[in-house]
């Protein structure tokens, strides 16, 4: 027991005595492993932020887009609109599994609301929309499938929308201009936050009032066009089968040939998080790269201030060879100091890194700072690794003195 407890005394011993010069070397430790605790949790804070505000549309949801306008994100068209209403119903006719559709037409208008004003996107879809996107309200109704058929001019506003327009004034019931035409307030969506696909800045009305107000494009063929559609399944386990289907019949009703590709494009909640989430991974990775140079820059401090010690101890390392020390146990002498400084320095960070995370919590109200296990670990295994990496060339010239130089040296 003494084999392993004297060097270990011995180093303790040593890192007490040089007080300032064990501060300092500490420190560069210490700011590498907080830097890379921060960082990752700030960052892994951040993805399980955007996966669950992802998740919140429903685990089953399909959007589809024109390939040429396709946004995961956000509804946008491009050069060539292929998507219809009457695609729309087709799917709702001829595909199983789905349990709700809802094509939609998005626009930009100017919203007044007595002497307040604000430009918004306007989404004209259907009742379905709701059921789609997992939509809770705040107070009122979302309009129904007679709103829809009969084109009545109501509207459900998103937060954000609702407080620029009435402030803390209850807007259910109250009359607004959306490009001119009067629509009453039917209902407010509860507020969902910078989120994916957030709905706070939106305002819905039945897709047959917008289509009375605004110009529609139509196909070739006369059917009316959409920016995209969107769909619940029921069961999300036969989304492949459901997606397969549903490409099978698009590609039929656009007349598309064999060999040409899709004029559409498909994306599930989960291909959705997979692609976030592999660009945050990313992202993650990057900024505990980054963060980890401030920790190369701190072993190298700990290998500087080791050489410095072996020169200041030569003495010492010439009495300890003279009664009898090994090179072994000079060498493990040096090397347990390095690890017990770096150890030391780990600790401090993780704990240093785990405030500093739970600051940024505290002030920055959209992220949850994560402090997984995996990176404590991984920030004190590295801390001891880098002692001992940095540590292994002082211990080695400590070992290979010679007893005759160091007992002269002073």
């Amino acid at each position: 027991m003494n084999r392993f407890m004297d060097p270990l005394l011995s180093a303790a011993a040593s890192v007490i005595a040089h007080k300032l010069r064990s501060f300092l070397t500490v420190l560069g430790i210490v700011i590498g492993v907080a830097s890379v605790i921060a960082l990752l949790a700030i960052g892994q804070g951040a993805q399980a932020e955007i996966i669950s505000s992802i998740e919140s549309l429903g685990a089953n949801l399909v959007q589809i887009y024109p390939s040429s306008g396709f946004s995961p994100g956000g509804v946008r068209g491009g050069a060539t609109q292929t998507l219809t209403i009457e695609d729309a119903e087709a799917i709702e006719n001829q595909i199983g599994n789905i349990v709700a559709i809802s094509p939609v037409i998005s626009t930009s208008a100017q919203i007044i609301a007595g002497s307040e004003n604000t430009s918004s996107s306007v989404s004209g879809t259907t009742a379905d929309y709701r059921i789609a996107y997992n939509l809770e309200l705040a107070s009122g109704a979302f309009f129904s499938d007679y709103d829809y058929d009969r084109g009545a001019k109501v509207a459900v506003l998103g937060s954000t929308v609702t407080e620029d327009l009435f402030g803390k004034e209850d807007p259910l019931g109250q009359t607004i201009k959306v490009n001119g035409t009067i629509t009453h307030v039917i209902g407010v969506l509860q507020e969902k936050g910078a989120s994916f696909t957030s709905p706070d800045d939106s305002i819905f009305v039945p897709l047959t009032l917008l289509q009375q107000t605004t110009a529609q494009q139509r196909t070739a063929q006369g059917d009316h066009i959409v920016s995209m559609i969107a769909l619940s399944l029921e069961n999300g386990e036969q989304s492949e089968e459901t997606t397969a289907a549903i490409t099978e019949l698009l590609r039929t009703r656009h007349r598309l040939l064999p060999d040409a590709e899709d004029d559409f494009r498909m994306m599930s909640t989960e291909e959705i998080i997979a692609q976030v989430s592999s660009a945050m991974d990313v992202m993650v990775i990057f900024l505990g790269s980054v963060a980890a140079i401030s920790l190369l820059v701190g072993g190298i401090g700990v290998m500087n201030i080791m050489l410095v010690s072996v020169l200041e101890r030569t003495r010492e390392i010439g009495i300890r060879k003279a009664l009898g020390a090994q090179e072994r146990d000079i060498w493990i002498q040096f090397l347990i100091e390095a690890a017990l400084l770096s150890f030391t320095g780990g600790l401090i960070g993780i704990a240093s890194g785990w405030g500093i995370a739970a600051l940024v919590g505290h002030f920055v109200q959209e992220i949850t700072p994560m402090v997984t296990p995996d990176a404590i670990i991984l920030a004190a295994s590295v801390s001891v690794g880098i002692g001992l990496f940095f540590g292994f060339y002082p211990a080695f010239q400590a070992s290979r003195l010679n007893p005759i130089d160091a007992l002269r040296s002073e």
